[in-house]
């Protein structure tokens, strides 16, 4: 198998035991390698000055690092396509985790990571290593939420920007990749509306009729590209990241585009993209 690998960070928690399920499953699809990689903050503490955190994986007593990349290794055998495993590598890097993915992203051709990390309040709905990584990693990431799904769409969010190009190159081919539909969802708000132009409300056909119109443009080269992949479009007035939520109940994984150009850190994903990532029932890919 040749071209970048498929890039899974680990801790050793449950949801990223689960992110090295969907990482072996996006490897068989793309025909790429796995690498699993432990960032491991602790690795130039005095007290690991003489000993190796990465190791051999052996022996009865492993360190925190070596556990949960043996867990990660075991995990991945058990899912392995019946033909053509993937090729699975493994390695504990130094540095903090964020820090070690975000650098390694771009030496990857995706990146998969669970979506609350080890020693995570139960409530948290989305852990700061996953909102890092997906607002400043190279290449496209992953965040595995909810049940892993084998049937359903494939959901992509489009809004007419510059920047739907990266996010429907990616969603048609993880659509024809995996044999499934795509479901393309647009969420267009009414114009307020004074207690004057009541009469108006029901007149929204031609701002409706021009929403569509520039769906199926944003669609129509890519549907060109990928003429087996079904598309069904979705125009909706209801808040974006609500229809989204909504439909990924019924999704194998949703596409999402970052949005917003702060300088701040954690500021670079838009609305819609936190609040998907927060709340949605199946992976969410977040392209920038």
């Amino acid at each position: 198998m040749t071209g970048p690998p498929i890039l899974v960070g680990v801790d050793g928690s449950v949801p990223s035991l689960a992110a090295v399920e969907v990482a072996v499953g996006e490897a068989a699809l793309r025909q790429r390698a796995v690498r699993i990689v432990y960032g491991d903050r602790w690795a130039g503490h005095p007290a690991w000055a003489n000993n190796d955190p990465a190791g051999e994986l052996t022996g009865d007593r492993l360190s925190e690092p070596q556990q949960a990349i043996r867990d990660a290794t075991d995990r991945a055998a058990t899912v392995q396509p019946v033909t053509n495993p993937v090729p699975v590598t493994c390695e504990v890097l130094p540095g903090d985790p964020a820090t070690v993915l975000i650098r390694e992203s771009a030496h990857a051709d995706v990146l998969v990571l669970g979506h609350v990390g080890r020693g995570a309040f139960a409530e948290l709905l989305l852990g700061s290593v996953a909102f890092k990584v997906a607002a400043h990693a190279a290449c496209p990431v992953v965040i595995t939420r909810g049940a892993q799904q084998t049937s359903g769409d494939v959901v992509v969010g489009v809004d007419g920007s510059a920047t739907d190009d990266a996010p429907l190159r990616f969603a048609f081919h993880e659509a024809f990749l995996r044999g499934a539909d795509l479901r393309a969802v647009h969420a267009w708000n009414r114009p307020a509306i004074s207690h004057h132009a009541v009469a108006a409300l029901s007149d929204t056909g031609p701002e409706e009729n021009a929403h569509a119109q520039m769906l199926d443009e944003a669609l129509s080269g890519w549907s060109r590209k990928y003429p087996t992949v079904t598309v069904h479009r979705q125009l909706t007035t209801e808040p974006a990241a609500t229809t989204i939520v909504d439909v990924s109940r019924r999704a194998q994984l949703v596409v999402l585009g970052t949005r917003g150009h702060s300088r701040f850190p954690g500021r670079r994903l838009g609305s819609i993209s936190h609040a998907v990532l927060h709340h949605a029932a199946c992976p969410v890919a977040v392209i920038r």
